[in-house]
């Protein structure tokens, strides 16, 4: 666990010198940025307007008039989703897909990942906080947009561990 007045002390540190930001891991691998200019990150989404596809998965089966086969070919597809394994936001917060504004995303869709490598960014309570991937795969999905608010436990990415 980290200690809040550590991280406080940090921000008053950026704010009395001429550094722009701090980054430092912990021997657990907890990482902690501060960066005097958050504010600089809601343009961001008019900088990278081209958006990422998202794929809708839908938790019930589709409801069929009488003599109608309950079983579609659209079953196919969500037996195979349900073998993706799922990146939640582990906080409340802002995301973003690439370092900076105008940068690289992080990952984008059919890019391969290996378990610890970064994924995104969620802002909260101005301090950047990387997120790491828990799985090795292929990512199929993206499922959060940048500059937008995340909550506790919302889906981020959808990876396939056997692509």
């Amino acid at each position: 666990m980290i200690d809040l007045r550590y991280v406080k002390k940090l921000i008053e540190m950026i704010d009395d010198s001429s550094v722009d930001s701090i980054e430092i891991t912990t021997e657990k691998g907890v990482k902690i940025r501060v960066a005097k200019n958050p504010a600089a990150r809601p343009g961001f989404a008019v900088a990278a307007p081209a958006p990422m596809p998202v794929a809708h998965v839908h938790a019930e089966a589709p409801r069929h008039a009488p003599g109608h086969d309950p079983h579609p070919p659209s079953a196919a597809p969500k037996a195979a989703s349900s073998s993706l394994l799922e990146v939640k936001s582990p906080m409340v917060g802002t995301f973003y897909g690439a370092p900076e504004p105008g940068a690289k995303p992080y990952v984008s869709v059919g890019d391969r990942v290996t378990k610890g490598q970064t994924l995104c960014i969620i802002e909260a309570m101005k301090i950047m906080n990387e997120i790491e991937s828990e799985y090795a795969g292929v990512i199929r999905e993206t499922l959060a947009q940048d500059a937008q608010p995340v909550e506790y436990g919302q889906a981020l990415f959808r990876i396939d561990p056997n692509g």
